[in-house]
């Protein structure tokens, strides 16, 4: 018999065998119960933890719940959301049983941000399908990703486009790149100044990503760089690395600086520490089809979205009557 049991503090229920067996399937930040804290302490976020567990399997969904209506615990900052299954355990089973004990919680399931190259997106679709869901999935946004197939960063600029390797040739000796794998105050707060003289709108959340900078520059999975002019900080880019892959969460540059490329000189050179240095397999540049993000990555990845109504309740009747509507 599979269980099915709410939790509102993961970190102390991390030791429980059936906690632990769904968190050995963590494979980058937003996977772990440390960011889901940070969503709680910064963002206004109550996350709920969702865990079915069936002897050594179990599989875990992070939401949010708020009158009725159940999200994905996840925001700007996250690159995807998924459910956490315990390696080599049936994921459908584990599935159906969480989506049959959603209504007891809420009548409406959405889901944002779910990937689909490791079939999540459509395994969730179909568990809440068979469970009674009024289901639709759809893609709302693209991931762009580069697999380097186990190229050399030498390797990878030649294959650039060809403007992109023109523009470096030609600024890169005006621009000063400085790489840092550790957490620097006086570093953060230049970060700071550039992104608010950035184009970039206001940030969402500075403490959280000050957090995540810290944990991550404690944990060595930081890399992060500075680019100058003249001695003058003018761009400042923030990546982790972890299992293999680089993710690129945060990069500015300085409006006035613009006609220089720094941002651009100092994405090759973070991208020339991550092949060369750490040896990554893939870079993960993260949601949105920002123009600057094609010149770099060679490949995209959708991301849906998932949107399930509860037939039983009423509250879901006058959006299922649109629904028929449009169709």
């Amino acid at each position: 018999m599979t269980a099915v049991v709410y939790l509102d503090d993961l970190i102390k229920a991390s030791s429980e065998p059936a906690v632990a067996a769904a968190l050995r399937d963590a494979r980058g930040p937003f996977d772990r119960p440390a960011w889901w804290q940070r969503l709680a302490e910064h963002c206004g976020m109550t996350p709920v933890y969702a865990l079915a567990h069936e002897g050594e399997a179990a599989a875990l969904l992070v939401l949010e719940e708020r009158g009725g209506a159940i999200r994905a615990a996840a925001n700007w900052y996250s690159f995807r959301w998924r459910p956490l299954v315990s390696p080599g355990a049936e994921a459908a089973p584990l599935l159906a049983a969480l989506a049959r004990a959603l209504p007891e919680r809420g009548w409406r399931v959405t889901l944002d941000q779910v990937p689909d190259e490791c079939g999540s997106a459509t395994m969730l679709t179909e568990a809440l399908r068979e469970a009674g869901w009024r289901v639709r999935m759809e893609a709302h946004d693209i991931n762009h990703v580069l697999p380097l197939d186990g190229r050399s960063y030498g390797e990878y600029l030649a294959a650039l486009p060809g403007p992109l390797r023109t523009t470096l040739k030609r600024k890169a000796g005006k621009v000063f790149c400085t790489l840092f794998d550790n957490f620097q105050d006086d570093a953060w707060q230049i970060y700071e100044e550039i992104y608010a003289a950035s184009w970039k709108p206001a940030e969402g959340s500075p403490a959280f990503l000050k957090d995540f900078a810290k944990a991550e520059g404690e944990a060595g999975r930081l890399r992060m760089g500075l680019a100058h002019i003249d001695g003058r900080a003018v761009a400042a880019q923030f990546w982790t690395v972890e299992g293999g892959t680089a993710f690129i969460h945060k990069l500015a540059h300085r409006e006035d600086a613009r006609a220089h490329s720094p941002g651009t000189v100092l994405s090759a050179a973070l991208f020339e520490r991550v092949i060369d240095g750490d040896r990554v397999a893939l870079v993960d540049f993260g949601t949105g089809d920002n123009p600057y993000k094609r010149d770099w990555m060679n490949d995209i990845r959708p991301r849906y979205r998932i949107d399930a109504l509860w037939p039983r309740s009423p509250r879901s009747w006058p959006r299922l009557a649109h629904r028929a509507l449009r169709r």
